[in-house]
């Protein structure tokens, strides 16, 4: 009876240590770790200030790649959600919401030092109001990098177990932020380094629409100045076709970027028409979206056809035929196709046409921040002369042209935050004053992307720059 006794007053003592150990523990949990990111501080704000890359850079899915996400919510910023749902008993179901975000996006230029972006936590980790707090600050001497401080907060209250908690703090919520900082930096290598922070950006719902083209490409040794040229060319051949066919051409040319390399630019110049319904060689063909070759048929091309101007020169396929993409044969270089449709990145460019490969990176760029999917190789990038530059005698430019480009993308929400937040950059006559005669034009970089609006088409038979 004694040795009875004896235990129970041992269980009391230890019962009391505990509890009197659980007071004096702290009520709340901090952990923090930080890392030093070579990319500007936008790029690195964009890519947690939604969730769409969250599941390419948390440290969740290296535990169980087989998980699943699910976005709600917002698509960007405060009242961003995602939750996940995992067999993996260690992971268990969770979910973060986007709770605030200082400053505003649009306010996060080169000019800015610090951010800060916090996310509420719902998991089985133990506690009350979980929350990780992302400080971000600008790094380096020319401001090129970006420190990430990433912590977790916890409140434990007055619940004696949460307390003992704190002394884990360093096992899962510590191994997460370690382990997601780390594959962070990796997802961000693969942004180019571009500032795209002037430009703004819509997601446009494009329509198919039946296009002539001619596949061309020009040297880039002596920089762009072959391109109105070569695109003239092909504006000539394409309105002959046009005319031939008995179509009308119902808007400006088009530039459908293959492969914007070191040193050959090639492309396709594409003139939109009316019908989508062509008689060729004595039959009538309705016109259908290009399809990719089929590995076999890529294989067996000649080895000399490695731009697409020379593929298309290569096939002998007679009008009426169909080339390897599918398209609709009208001569040896004309084809006609069903072009665009679904959902497209936009941003608009004033100036040369040498700022329209920069915009065409910044949509990139901003496009792999925000989560938004892009192939090049099956849905290519693409860009419209909206209003032609004008030049006076001299060949001086006195009225900078107006392009409006495009990145297929998929994955996408409706709009960019810039639509959602109704922003407007300058307007076309404030961004694009005219150059005095006999000066030359302000490089492309110092015109700002004007706002994704309509304009009136340009003449179809205009090459633009």
């Amino acid at each position: 009876m004694m040795r009875v006794f004896e235990f129970l007053v041992a269980l009391v003592i230890v019962a009391a240590l505990g509890v009197l150990a659980a007071v004096v523990m702290p009520g709340s949990g901090h952990v923090e770790r930080e890392l030093v990111i070579g990319k500007d501080m936008r790029q690195v704000y964009d890519v947690l200030d939604n969730f769409r890359r969250f599941p390419d850079y948390s440290e969740l899915r290296s535990v169980d790649r087989g998980m699943q996400f699910n976005f709600s919510g917002k698509s960007y910023g405060p009242g961003a959600e995602v939750s996940w749902v995992s067999t993996d008993a260690k992971i268990g179901n969770g979910g973060l919401t986007i709770a605030s975000a200082t400053p505003d996006f649009d306010k996060v230029d080169s000019n800015t030092k610090k951010a800060s972006i916090v996310w509420n936590l719902d998991n089985s980790w133990r506690g009350l109001d979980k929350h990780f707090t992302l400080d971000l600050e600008r790094q380096g001497s020319r401001g090129q990098l970006t420190q990430v401080t990433w912590a977790y907060d916890v409140s434990y209250g007055w619940n004696l177990v949460n307390r003992f908690a704190n002394l884990y703090i360093h096992g899962d919520p510590d191994t997460f932020i370690q382990g997601s900082l780390n594959n962070l930096q990796n997802v961000l290598a693969g942004v180019p380094n571009i500032d795209y922070s002037q430009l703004i950006p819509f997601i446009e719902q494009t329509q198919p629409t039946p296009v002539l083209l001619v596949s061309t490409s020009m040297e880039r040794k002596d920089g762009l100045e072959g391109l109105d040229d070569a695109t003239a060319k092909a504006v000539t051949e394409l309105q002959a076709s046009a005319k031939k066919l008995g179509v009308n051409v119902t808007g400006p040319r088009i530039l459908i970027t293959t492969n914007y390399g070191d040193q050959t630019y090639t492309f396709d110049v594409a003139l939109p028409i009316d019908s989508s319904t062509l008689t060729v060689n004595g039959q009538s063909e309705q016109l259908t979206a290009a399809t990719p070759p089929s590995l076999d048929a890529a294989a067996a091309a000649p080895a000399e056809a490695g731009t697409a101007a020379a593929a298309a020169n290569t096939e002998q396929v007679t009008p009426g035929g169909h080339d390897r993409y599918g398209r609709l044969v009208v001569d040896n270089n004309v084809r006609a196709t069903l072009a665009f449709g679904g959902a497209a990145l936009k941003g608009v460019w004033n100036g040369t046409f040498a700022g329209v490969p920069q915009t065409r990176d910044m949509l990139k760029a901003y496009a792999q921040t925000h989560g938004y999917k892009f192939d090049e190789v099956t849905n290519r990038p693409y860009d419209i002369v909206v209003t032609p530059e004008v030049k006076d005698a001299g060949g001086n430019i006195t009225t900078y042209a107006k392009y409006d480009v495009y990145l297929p993308i998929t994955n996408a929400p409706e709009k960019t935050p810039e639509q959602e937040a109704g922003l407007q950059p300058p307007a076309l006559e404030d961004s694009n004053a005219p150059a005095a005669s006999g000066s030359s034009p302000a490089p492309a970089s110092s015109a700002a992307p004007a706002p994704a609006g309509s304009a009136a088409p340009a003449d179809a038979g205009s090459a633009g720059q």
